[in-house]
């Protein structure tokens, strides 16, 4: 682990220095790597896919392991799309000039050594791989187990197409161990990584955060909220609904709570929980969300707060737009919140006191997304307020630095 760490570290000076032509060069030639290399990297994930499946992994991890054709085509697309996007790496963020003659350049900067530690999807791989390089960082990735030949296989391809477009040795560490103590021992040294992202479960990222010296950034889950407004449209309030919880439910942008103004619940709640049925999702609801919902089951109380990642549902009816700010503040979980109302005064008091890292006014929750927010992809989407929120990209995974230009100044 120290020497892993330690090679990033030294490579992370000359990744730093690339020019944008040349990490762009790097990311086309990385995704023509992984287009030839398509066979390796599916063998590799069938051989995953069928431990997983012995292992009775639950099927929507096994989803989110699984790749085929299109998914891999998707993941190299996405590779060549951020060569595509401008550079974040020694922009010149403002300038001033001092009465003295001083010129001050506040200019953008890598990170450094980043360390991400995620779960299942083999798509993060390449994803923060790209990310990286194209911010001028270096990447240390620790997958899980059980996407271990997967990731390897990517790793493998992607940082030998790198490495024949120049890139400097080290610029990517594959972590291949699934010894807690070894990891734990790369969360101890501050002095060689700058930062680590955990991108997973609620509990991976709780014993990420309470065990590393080194700043994590973090998301704990996705509690994420639909209010229904009395000025709703209706018909684009039941396809914002359906989208945010079906199209993905195992994300953490998707939908885990609907709240509806007792004054649009009669007729909303019939038509939509007919709607929510075809798709087999379980609805939980208050007793006023039964009464026009026979079929629903009684909410708890911890299903207000909780991250189902699957299709059910926690409806609650309240009495107005008040109570549904209440509502959020108090469960979730300040990932992504939409309200669908004609009203723009109720839509500016929503998107004014719902502190999430991305509020949406008529549109779905799961457009908070690194692809769709036009970033290429993400290294995840963080729910705190330092030192990024929402979803990462490639602005997200740079700092800055003051570039003063002087010509013989001292300070009287």
């Amino acid at each position: 682990m120290k020497k892993i760490a330690l090679d990033a570290k030294t490579a992370s000076s000359r990744v730093a220095l690339l020019s944008t032509d040349q990490k762009n060069a790097a990311l086309l030639t990385m995704a023509q790597s992984l287009t030839a290399a398509a066979s390796k990297v599916l063998s590799a994930n069938r051989l995953d896919v069928k431990d997983a499946r012995k292992k009775n992994i639950p099927q929507a991890m096994i989803a989110r392991l699984s790749l085929d054709v299109p998914k891999l085509a998707k993941i190299a697309s996405s590779v060549e799309s951020i060569a595509k996007l401008p550079d974040p790496v020694g922009r010149v963020l403002w300038e001033r000039m001092r009465p003295n003659g001083l010129l001050i350049r506040k200019m953008s900067v890598p990170l450094g050594v980043i360390l991400i530690i995620y779960e299942s999807r083999p798509n993060v791989t390449a994803d923060c791989m790209a990310l990286c390089l194209k911010s001028g960082n270096c990447v240390l990735l620790k997958g899980g187990s059980e996407a271990l030949r997967t990731n390897q296989a990517l790793f493998e391809v992607l940082s030998g197409g790198a490495a024949s477009a120049g890139v400097p040795k080290g610029a990517f560490q594959l972590v291949t161990t699934s010894d807690r103590a070894a990891v734990k021992s790369l969360l101890m040294m501050e002095d060689l990584i700058d930062v680590v992202i955990p991108r997973g479960g609620e509990g991976l990222i709780r014993e990420v955060a309470k065990t590393s010296r080194i700043p994590v950034i973090k998301h704990y889950k996705g509690v994420c909220h639909v209010y229904v407004d009395e000025a709703a449209d209706l018909a684009k309030a039941e396809k914002i609904v359906l989208n945010a919880k079906t199209q993905n439910p195992s994300v953490c942008n998707a939908m885990e709570c609907l709240l509806v103004h007792e004054r649009v619940a009669k007729k909303f709640l019939p038509v939509l929980a007919r709607a929510l049925a075809q798709k087999k999702v379980e609805i939980r609801g208050d007793a006023k969300t039964r009464q026009w919902v026979p079929g629903a089951k009684p909410a708890s109380e911890k299903d207000w707060g909780t991250e189902f990642l699957d299709l059910v549902l926690a409806v609650r009816v309240v009495k107005d737009l008040e109570e549904a700010l209440g509502h959020i503040a108090r469960y979730g979980s300040r990932h992504s919140d939409a309200i669908v109302t004609e009203n723009a005064e109720h839509a500016e008091r929503f998107t004014g006191s719902v502190d999430s890292s991305a509020v949406f006014v008529n549109a779905s929750t799961r457009f908070n997304d690194g692809g769709e927010f036009g970033m290429g992809a993400e290294m995840g989407i963080s729910t705190d307020k330092l030192h990024a929120r929402g979803p990462m990209g490639l602005e997200e995974l740079t700092s800055y630095k003051y570039v003063v230009l002087g010509d013989g100044q001292v300070r009287a």
